[in-house]
This record gives C-alpha cells, structure tokens and sequence, in this order.
C-alpha cells in the first residue's frame, strides 16, 4: 500500500452552496480505481479557481485494500446540545502556520481558549512538542482526521481514563535510536504510569519521503505501508492508540534551512507526511494514533544549529521527539462510530460542538463541515500560513463567520459565546434597533443585517 498527495484544479466559487459535494465529486474523479481519499484541504481559492490537495491511499502489487471511511460523508447535526459550550482548535500542519506550524508553540494559545469554553478538542499538531506535551486540563487529544470525522458528523468521543498504546518503531541501522525509543516509553511508563501492552520493533517499515508541493505545503509519499497494517491487524483489540516512530528521508540541506530560517511562514517539512500516515492508520483501525520521526543518523543528531528560533527550540532538547505523542495519546478519546452508541451522554459529537477556532484563509474538510452544521467559525488573522483563501466568501450563515486579530481575541469572543451575549451588543458604535412595517416592503433590511454581520 501506498500514500500519496496530488493537486488539482476545480471550478468552483467559494460563495456557492453544497461545496462538500461538489469537492467529494471533484477528489472522485481524480482518485484512481482502487484508491480512496484520506486527506483533503484548499491551497488557494484566490483567483475563484479552487485548487484542491487531495491525499489518496492505494493498493500495491494488487494486495488488498483495507476499507477505509468515506472521507467526504457529512452526517448534518439535528440540533446543538446547549448544556455545554465545547470549541474545536485546529491548525493544519506543514502550512507554515506562525502558531502552532512548528513545535508545540500554539500550546499557549490552546491552554488561554480552553479557558473559555467547557471542553477543547484539539489535535496533536497543536500541543505536540518533542518531550513536552502541555494539554489542557479540560483538553481532548484527536488525531486529525479523526476531528474532522467528528465534525462532519460521522464519529464520536468518549472521553477516557487511559489507553493501551501499543508502540511500533523502525528497525534503525543504528541501535542507540532504538534504545532512546524504549527508554522514552519507559521513562512514560515510570512516571505517569502508560500503559503499554508491547513495543514492536517493526524491520520491514513505511518509506516515508517528504516533499513540497506546487503550494509550498508541506506532504510526501508513504510506501509499503503492508507490513505496518499487517502487524496492527494481528494484535487488533489488544491496545487502544498506537505510537509510531519512523525514519523520513528528507534531504539535510532542509532540515539545515528550516532550523536556521527566520522566515515567519517557514514551512515544518516533517508535518504533512506525518499526517498522511496518522489519517490512514486512525482510518483503518478507528483508533487514535500519533507519530514521531526518528533522528536518521548521529551525524544529524550531532548538527549544531546553534540557538534556534523560541517556536523550534523544543526540536534541540530531544533525541526521540516522542514523549509528547505518549502522553497525547495516553487519554486521547475513544471513536465511537455506532449510531446508538453516539447519543450516550458520554459521548461528544457535532451536536455537542460550540464553536470551531482556526488561521485564517485554511479551509479543510473542518471548515466545510462547520460551515454546513451551523457551527460558528472564528479566523485568526494573526496565525498567518502560506494558504490562499478567502473565508469570507463562503456562504456563511448571518453571524456565523468571525474575524479576529489573534487569540487574545478568539478567546473573548468564546467566551462572549459562551455567556450568550451578543457579539455587536459589546462592539461601539451601537447600531439603533431597526424597525420595520410588516405591510410594507423594506429594501433595508438586508443593508441593516450586512452592517450587523460586518461588524461581527
């Protein structure tokens, strides 16, 4: 099996309805016989032609398939369970998001929105930091797309008091990254207790080859992805998570110039590729993975970069970079997938979910499907990336789509929300209640409601 990324173009506006379908039938067509979609985001829309990434898993050799979630389903919520006010923190990775594109450094962010809401729900890309993982005490760990499988409806969480992590590491020509593995899970076991039921040391590994596309994004391709699947298979029902640790083959010269880069929207090159093979394996099994990449030799574990930027440093204090997805993963939720089983009161789904906070100009599967559940956005300027849209074009519901300057922002305005006061009564000036005669035909109202919405 292999993963691999692919762009294209498709004629679609932002502002026109039934988007989601519209991309599902667009990735379908250019997704080959056999293969199925796990991944999928907008690079730029700016010029009204939508050019679209789209992730696909494929059979090699004519092996088998495993089934995998239809990654454009959208099950659209009935209502919104108002008893609790839960947000939704994603930043896309290997986009060069200023916060949170690089290593754990959105954590602050995160730590100040979970302030402000019951419950935050965000992915590994936000808090991962080497050997620091700082999620919030009322925080939920997910996997990418597992969080955009719960935002599109089709996918529950049920909080959890701790996982079994199996662990799965590459077979590493030099023995002393294998060691620190082991010790990293060993150290976790020690001190917070992880439970790990067994660490496969995996000789026939993922290829695992980083690369940029056209956009700049960072992503790759995965081959011979068999034997990992095969190994997970046979010990199905036997761990909850699984960590994985492997080799990506990217050249020196870009680690060297991504360490040393003072480029705002520098790109983290090992993100995207990572993310390929955590949607598939979260896809295949249903449960939460995460992965760290292992250093390739001591020659690169010996590159001296000096003193980096503050958002890389926790990069140079590990030799594993592996303790954060540990204890990630050590009470990320479980997926619950059966209809029935969704409404327990235990269980979050897109009924429970308050409000989704992002960059500004991404627009992913998370995007589309809050877009079409009625769920309030809020842009973070700020966060800026190398992405080119427009969020305010799509066809936003009135007082659906907030802009802010940054998080400071983001999390007044949640918790405006969360208090149910309106957005336009606290913002200067006042706008005078509009009044109309229900007999007559007002050519205001919609001028009045654009100006409400403008100021929101």
């Amino acid at each position: 099996m292999l993963l691999r990324e692919q762009e294209f173009d498709v004629p679609v506006r932002l502002g026109q309805g039934g988007l989601i379908d519209r991309f599902k039938a667009a990735a379908t067509a250019q997704t080959p016989d056999g293969a199925s979609p796990v991944r999928f985001a907008l690079a730029d829309s700016s010029e009204g032609n939508c050019r679209c990434e789209l992730g696909v898993i494929a059979s090699e050799d004519e092996e088998r398939l495993p089934a995998m979630p239809e990654l454009f389903e959208l099950h659209k919520r009935v209502l919104q369970d108002q008893t609790t006010f839960n947000a939704v923190m994603i930043v896309p990775t290997g986009i060069g998001a200023a916060l949170g594109g690089h290593a754990g450094d959105a954590t602050p962010a995160a730590q100040l929105l979970a302030q402000a809401c019951d419950r935050l729900i965000t992915h590994p890309n936000v808090i991962n930091a080497s050997d620091i993982a700082e999620l919030p005490t009322n925080g939920l760990y997910a996997e990418g797309s597992v969080l955009t499988r719960l935002m599109m409806g089709t996918v529950g969480l049920q909080p959890v008091r701790s996982n079994r992590i199996l662990v799965v590491i590459e077979q590493h020509p030099e023995e002393v990254f294998i060691k620190d593995t082991i010790n990293a899970v060993n150290a976790a076991r020690a001190t917070y207790g992880l439970d790990c039921p067994e660490v496969i040391i995996l000789d026939d590994a993922p290829k695992m080859r980083m690369r940029f596309m056209e956009s700049g994004v960072a992503a790759g391709r995965i081959e011979n992805l068999g034997p990992l699947v095969e190994a997970l298979e046979e010990r199905r029902g036997t761990y909850d998570a699984i960590a994985l640790a492997t080799l990506i083959d990217l050249p020196d010269h870009t680690q060297k110039e991504y360490f040393t880069s003072v480029d705002e929207c520098v790109v983290n090159p090992w993100g995207g590729v990572e993310a390929m093979l955590t949607h598939a394996v979260s896809g295949i099994f249903n449960v939460p993975s995460a992965h760290a990449p292992m250093m390739e030799s001591t020659a690169v574990a010996n590159m001296n970069f000096g003193t980096v930027e503050p958002r890389k440093a926790a990069e140079m204090v590990s030799t594993t970079f592996f303790n954060c997805v540990l204890k990630g993963l050590q009470r990320s939720p479980r997926l619950v997938m059966d209809a029935e089983a969704m409404r327990h009161p235990s269980v979050l789904t897109a009924a429970n979910i308050s409000v989704l906070v992002q960059p500004d100009k991404c627009i992913g599967l998370p995007t589309l499907a809050a877009l079409e559940q009625g769920i309030p956005v809020i842009a973070v300027r700020e966060n800026t990336t190398i992405m080119r849209n427009r969020l305010e074009e799509l066809p936003w519901a009135p007082g659906q789509f907030h802009s802010v300057a940054n998080y400071l922002e983001a999390a007044g305005l949640t918790l405006t929300m969360r208090a149910g006061i309106s957005v336009e009564s606290i913002r200067r000036p006042l706008a005078s209640t509009h009044v109309c005669n229900a007999n007559v035909v007002d050519v205001d109202r919609d001028v009045h409601r654009e100006a409400v919405a403008a100021r929101s």
